[in-house]
């Protein structure tokens, strides 16, 4: 048994992974500041928000870039980068999902179902809670009331896991139990 109705966790950072030493290496070969620009609160926070698509967003980080051939070409192989799942989060997650619901709470763009699917993840959880189709992105408190809402527990009873620390205190905020995910060992020791 967990002590747990429900486990509310992440996806990037935590189940997926980008690579971010090719992320790196395009940003030092164009000379552009791909990562700081790409993740600007300005560019970035319409498409988590569902107000612009994934595709939007690259043209807007593309311009912001100065918008010729170059940037372009620089966003895209950077938008582009690999991702995987890790395999241990994956499976610890599992285990926990054979006792309680599992939703996948993720400031995401209007792609993550078709990422997902490009995983293998499409029915790993039992929901996905996206930022882009909901309209509030972590660490606001409705998307943590939603996903506690889509799992069917208070939020005192679910356990909420992240690797950003700002997202893992406010769900703290709200009487979830929070995980700061840094390593496997912070997910498995309240996982088991």
């Amino acid at each position: 048994m967990l002590p747990f109705d429900a486990v509310l966790c992440d996806l990037d950072g935590v189940i997926r992974h980008f690579d971010h030493v090719a992320q790196a290496e395009i940003e030092a070969r164009y000379g552009l500041p791909l990562a700081k620009t790409a993740f600007d609160p300005r560019l970035i926070d319409p498409a988590t928000l569902g107000r612009i698509t994934e595709q939007e967003w690259i043209e807007s980080v593309a311009l912001a870039l100065g918008g010729d051939d170059v940037a372009r070409q620089a966003v895209a192989e950077f938008a582009g980068v690999s991702f995987w799942v890790d395999e241990e989060v994956r499976a610890v997650l599992a285990a926990a999902q054979a006792l309680v619901p599992l939703i996948i709470v993720t400031n995401a763009m209007d792609t993550v179902e078709e990422h997902l699917d490009r995983l293998g993840l499409t029915y790993f959880a039992d929901a996905l809670v996206s930022s882009a189709r909901v309209g509030v992105a972590k660490p606001d408190p409705r998307i943590y009331h939603l996903a506690a809402e889509v799992a069917g527990a208070a939020p005192e009873r679910c356990l909420f896991v992240d690797d950003r620390l700002e997202n893992v205190t406010a769900a703290r905020e709200l009487g979830m139990t929070g995980v700061h995910y840094r390593t496997l060992a912070d997910l498995t020791a309240v996982l088991g």
